[in-house]
């Protein structure tokens, strides 16, 4: 299991930029609860689902079975 960021660096590089803007809350959520902080609760969900393969919602990380 591999965890790692969009390979498309441009979509990485916006993402990033509005999570700063955003204070570290998922730019596609529009809630700042703390299961919205980057790296969201629905990913470290998925993370743990051994098999889920593919994106956060937001598209910023992959994860590899």
């Amino acid at each position: 299991m591999k965890v790692r960021f969009n390979e498309d660096k441009e979509v990485v590089q916006q993402l990033k930029e509005a999570l700063k803007q955003k204070d570290g809350y998922c730019p596609c959520r529009l809630e700042r609860i703390p299961e919205n902080k980057c790296m969201c609760k629905e990913f470290r969900d998925q993370i743990n689902d051994p098999n889920f393969e593919g994106y956060c919602h937001c598209m910023l990380y992959y994860k590899e079975k």
